[in-house]
C-alpha cells in the first residue's frame, strides 16, 4: 500500500499550499486570498514623521543615554582608586580585581532589569519606562558619592557599593533597549542608521566626559586626595545631570509606532496583527516565538560588547596597570580616541542607511579580527604615537559598531515586544561578557603573564560577531517588523501607495 502523501506547507508552517491545477481552477478566489492576506498599504497606514519632533525626540533619547554612560563611566575610571578606598587589604592586583568584581555586579542583575523594564516599555510605553530608569540610575550614582570608606565603617562599605551598584545594573536594564528602541520608532525608514548612530553618540559623550572629568580632577587634586575626597565628586554630580535627562524625557510623547500599536491602528497585514495580540507584554512568549532572534541578538551584542568595554572601560587600567602609565596620560590618549570617534559616528549611521548593516557590521568585526594583535603591539611599544595609532585602530573598528547597532538590533524584532525582546538579549549578553571584560582580562593577564590576552580576547569575540553578522538579515531602508513604513513626506508616502497600484491593462 502506497505511503500517503502528506500536503504541502508553506515555509513558516501556515497551512498547506494549494496546488497549482486548483490555483487555475479558481484564479479569482486564490487573488482575493492573497490580498486578504497582504491587503495594500493605504495612505493612513504610513507614519510620516515630523522632522523636528524626530529631533527633539533623538536629542531626549541621546542626552539621556550619554548621562546614564556618564554614571557607569564614572566607576570604570576610578577603578584603581575604588580598589584603595573600599577594599585596602591586599596587594594591588588583588583590590583592582575587587574592584572589577564589583564591577561586574552590575551586570549580573541587568538581565533582571531587562526583564522587568523591557515588557512594562512594551506595556505602558517607551518614554515612562525610560524616565523611570534615569530616576534610579541618578539615585545610585549619587550615593554612591555619599558612601562612607572602609577606613570609616569596615565591612559596611563595601556592602553599601554594592547595593548600590546594583541599583544602577537594574536601571541599566532597561536603558539600551528602550533608547535604542524609542529612537528607531520615530526616526523614518531611509534613515533609520543617521539617527540612530546618535544614541552612541551619546554613549561616547557620556565616557569621554567622565573620563574628562576623573583626568582633570586627578590632574588637579593630586592621587592622594583623590583617595581622600576626590572620587566623591564626579558621583555627585550625577544628581543634576539625572535631573536634566528626565526633564527632557518628560516632555515628548510617546512614539509613532508604540502610539499605532496601542490604538490598534496598524494594518500590516493579520498575521502581524495575531503575533502582536499574542505576545504583547508577555515574558515567556518572547522566549517561545522569539528565541532565535535572541540567540542572535546575544551573539551580536556578546562580540560588540566585550571590543567595546575593551576598549573604553579597561584600556585606561591597561596602560597604567600594565604597561605603567600614569592614570592621568592614559585617560587623557582615550579622551582623544573617544572624541575622533565622535566626529565620524554619524558618517557610519549614513553610510550604514546607503550600503546596509551587514557590511558596516561585518567591516567592524573582521578589523577586531585581523587589527586587534598589531594594534596591542603597537601600544606595548610605548610612546605617545605608537599608544595612540594603536588605539585609533581599535576606535575605528569599534565605531563601525558603534554607528551601526542601534539602528540593527531593534529592527531584529516586532514592535509589539521590540522593547521586551531587545531588553532581555541585549542585557543577557552584556551580562556574560560586557561587564565581565575587564575582570576576565585582568585574570587572564594574572594567570599567564601574557600582556597581549585583551587582544586575543578580543579576536576571539570578533570571531563569533563576524558568524553572527553572516546570519543576521538586512533590514536597512526597511519597515520596521510589525509597524507600518515610515516616511519624511507626503510627497513620499503618496508615491509609495501609487506604486503598489496595479498596472492598467488595455
Amino acid at each position: 500500500m502506497p505511503a500517503e502523501r502528506k500536503p504541502a506547507t508553506s515555509s513558516d508552517d501556515t497551512g498547506p499550499l494549494p496546488d497549482s491545477a486548483a490555483i487555475k481552477r479558481h484564479p479569482a478566489l486564490f487573488r482575493a486570498v492573497r490580498r486578504r492576506q497582504n491587503p495594500r498599504l493605504r495612505r493612513s497606514d504610513i507614519t510620516v514623521t515630523d522632522e523636528r519632533a524626530v529631533k527633539r525626540a533623538v536629542k531626549a533619547a541621546s542626552l539621556g543615554n550619554a548621562m546614564e554612560w556618564f554614571d557607569f563611566g564614572i566607576y570604570a575610571y576610578l577603578a584603581g582608586t575604588i580598589g584603595r578606598v573600599f577594599f585596602p587589604s591586599g596587594s594591588d592586583t588583588v583590590q583592582l580585581l575587587s574592584s572589577f568584581a564589583t564591577f561586574a555586579v552590575a551586570f549580573l542583575v541587568r538581565p533582571v532589569g531587562g526583564m522587568v523594564f523591557g515588557p512594562m516599555g512594551d506595556r505602558v510605553g517607551r518614554k515612562k519606562v525610560l524616565a523611570l530608569t534615569m530616576i534610579l540610575m541618578a539615585i545610585g550614582t549619587f550615593a554612591i558619592g555619599l558612601l562612607p570608606t572602609y577606613a570609616a565603617v569596615g565591612f559596611w562599605s563595601p556592602l553599601l557599593l554594592i547595593l548600590f551598584r546594583l541599583l544602577q545594573g537594574f536601571s541599566t536594564g532597561g536603558e539600551y533597549g528602550g533608547a535604542s528602541t524609542f529612537i528607531a520608532e520615530y526616526a523614518p525608514d531611509k534613515r533609520r542608521g543617521f539617527f540612530g548612530s546618535f544614541l552612541e553618540l551619546g554613549t561616547l559623550a557620556g565616557y569621554t566626559g567622565a573620563a574628562g572629568l576623573v583626568t582633570a580632577l586627578t590632574a588637579w587634586l593630586g592621587s592622594d586626595t583623590m583617595d581622600t575626597w576626590g572620587w566623591r565628586v564626579p558621583f555627585l554630580v550625577a544628581g543634576p545631570l539625572g535631573m536634566v535627562g528626565l526633564y527632557l524625557r518628560m516632555r515628548l510623547d510617546d512614539t509613532p509606532a508604540f502610539l499605532k500599536l496601542e490604538q490598534g491602528n496598524v494594518h500590516v497585514s493579520e498575521a502581524a496583527d495575531a503575533v502582536e495580540t499574542t505576545t504583547r507584554g508577555d515574558l515567556a512568549k518572547i522566549f517561545r516565538s522569539h528565541w532565535r532572534m535572541l540567540v542572535l541578538c546575544i551573539a551580536l551584542v556578546g562580540a560588540y560588547n566585550i571590543t567595546d568595554y575593551m576598549l573604553l572601560s579597561y584600556m585606561p587600567t591597561y596602560l597604567s596597570d600594565e604597561l605603567h602609565y600614569s592614570e592621568t596620560h592614559g585617560l587623557l590618549i582615550l579622551v582623544v580616541t573617544m572624541v575622533v570617534l565622535m566626529l565620524i559616528i554619524n558618517r557610519v549611521g549614513r553610510l550604514s542607511d546607503r550600503f546596509g548593516r551587514k557590511p558596516l557590521l561585518m567591516t567592524g568585526m573582521l578589523g577586531f579580527l585581523v587589527l586587534s594583535a598589531p594594534s596591542f603591539l603597537l601600544v606595548r611599544q610605548g610612546g605617545l604615537l605608537a599608544v595612540s595609532g594603536g588605539m585609533l585602530m581599535l576606535g575605528l573598528s569599534l565605531v563601525c559598531l558603534l554607528g551601526t547597532m542601534s539602528a540593527a538590533l531593534p529592527a531584529m524584532f516586532p514592535t509589539s515586544v521590540r522593547y521586551g525582546s531587545l531588553s532581555v538579549g541585549y542585557n543577557l549578553s552584556a551580562s556574560l561578557f560586557g561587564g565581565t571584560t575587564p575582570l576576565v582580562i585582568t585574570a587572564l593577564i594574572g594567570a599567564t603573564g601574557s600582556e597581549m590576552m585583551p587582544a586575543y580576547y578580543a579576536m576571539a569575540a570578533a570571531l563569533v560577531g563576524v558568524v553572527a553578522v553572516a546570519c543576521m538579515k538586512e533590514t536597512a531602508q526597511q519597515p520596521l517588523e510589525g509597524s507600518p513604513p515610515s516616511v519624511q513626506s507626503p510627497e513620499e508616502a503618496a508615491a509609495m501607495v501609487e506604486a503598489q497600484a496595479p498596472a492598467p491593462k488595455f
